[in-house]
């Protein structure tokens, strides 16, 4: 049975009520883990053509399951773009043997480095910056390289709270962005409240980082589930969103949808053409089917190939 038939769906001629909300969502990405694909039938009941899916490396996933699922999704017609999370790769030749991996069996061109959840390094790695170091991405091609973003900060990196240690890695990555073919951009946390996303992405664009940033935006959710993963994830000042829909009762029971914080982002993107924010990638916190339904009545399409794309 077809979760949601897209293509169906299509043919209805649905216009949406916000076009500046449809502009900012074409193009929008993705974040799945094998395990949560596995209860997909088929991406294209799901998710528009083109639409770039990446694929989550959580401690203590096989990479065979990784590769497998890679394989998968892009025989389904999705460019993929699997994490590489710098703490649980053991070394170079680990890193080299992943990347043959998902190039030999899943057509993999597309990758997104960060330094991973896990507190002690499984071996030579500790930070993205040392997985672009080791100049494997390069030799092997790859077209598109995403590394993490921080909106909000994040107290693995600066435990102080401060934004230096993030800030200065960014500067790093914008240099490196200087020395390779790949075409490269930020993919970040996700956060729910716009005036802090602008104010950090506008300081960015002042402070001379012009890699595109693909804005972390969590789906549709129950506001409990979004709570745990926010503080989970050391989501900051915009958790005070949630928490103040919390203390409204006639909310409390209520879903959660991005709807402002999208909203607000698109029409400062329509007022603000070269607003360095390009893109969206969902986080689909409460259910892939659940994050597809809204993207689609909201007018995301991903009719460009996406790793053609900013």
């Amino acid at each position: 049975m077809a979760l949601l038939n897209f293509r169906k769906r299509e043919k209805t001629g649905f216009t949406p009520a916000n076009g500046q909300v449809e502009a900012f969502l074409k193009d929008y990405s993705i974040e799945v883990m094998p395990r949560t694909a596995e209860k997909v039938e088929d991406f294209r009941d799901l998710l528009p053509a083109g639409t770039r899916v990446y694929i989550a490396h959580i401690e203590g996933t096989p990479i065979e399951d990784m590769v497998a699922t890679a394989k998968r999704i892009n025989a389904e017609g999705y460019p993929v773009m699997p994490h590489f999370p710098a703490r649980i790769i053991k070394d170079q030749k680990t890193l080299a043997d992943w990347i043959a991996r998902y190039q030999g069996e899943a057509n993999v061109e597309q990758a997104l480095l960060l330094a991973g959840g896990v507190t002690t390094p499984h071996g030579d790695f500790h930070s993205s910056m040392q997985l672009l170091e080791t100049g494997e991405f390069d030799k092997a091609g790859f077209k598109r390289l995403h590394v993490a973003g921080h909106p909000e900060g994040n107290r693995d990196i600066d435990p102080d709270g401060s934004m230096k240690n993030v800030d200065d890695a960014l500067r790093w990555k914008q240099k490196f962005n200087e020395t390779t073919d790949a075409e490269m951009a930020l993919a970040t946390q996700f956060a729910f409240d716009a005036k802090p996303i602008i104010e950090w992405a506008d300081n960015l664009a002042a402070a001379g980082i012009t890699l595109p940033i693909h804005i972390g935006i969590a789906g549709p959710a129950k506001l409990q589930t979004l709570i745990k993963f926010a503080i989970a994830c050391g989501v900051g000042p915009s958790l005070k969103v949630l928490q103040k829909r919390a203390m409204d009762v006639t909310k409390l029971l209520l879903p959660y949808e991005p709807t402002d914080v999208v909203a607000e982002l698109a029409a400062h993107k329509a007022a603000n053409p070269d607003f360095n924010i390009s893109h969206v990638h969902f986080f689909p916190l409460g259910g892939i089917k659940t994050n597809a339904t809204w993207a689609i009545a909201n007018g995301g399409a991903s009719t460009t190939p996406a790793n053609q794309q900013g």
